[in-house]
């Protein structure tokens, strides 16, 4: 496994689509998506967002897009997370492997 920290370039966009697990009415086996619950997106920018780890953050809830917070701060409590990530920039994943 490669431990190298990911250099994410300035202009990277990251977007996390979170839906709840429910089951097929007609294969209680599989698992699907249900309700969708959020929309979370980084966006890379190392001079705007350099109080943050060079991240802008937002998220928004359910189908409607509600913003999750209005507050200037949202973007800063969402950092204080990442935090637990800062050996990979911040992020929690790292790029897929592409065919």
């Amino acid at each position: 496994m490669n431990t190298a920290k990911t250099q994410w370039p300035d202009g990277a966009i990251l977007a996390k689509l979170v839906w709840k697990n429910t089951t097929l009415e007609t294969w209680k086996a599989a698992t699907v998506l249900g309700d969708f619950v959020h929309a979370e997106i980084m966006v890379r920018d190392t001079t705007k967002y350099a109080t943050t780890g060079g991240w802008g953050f937002a998220r928004w809830k359910g189908l409607d897009l509600n913003p999750h917070s209005q507050d200037i701060n949202a973007a800063t409590a969402c950092f204080e997370c990442h935090k637990a990530a800062s050996n990979n920039n911040y992020v929690f994943t790292v790029p897929a492997k592409m065919p």
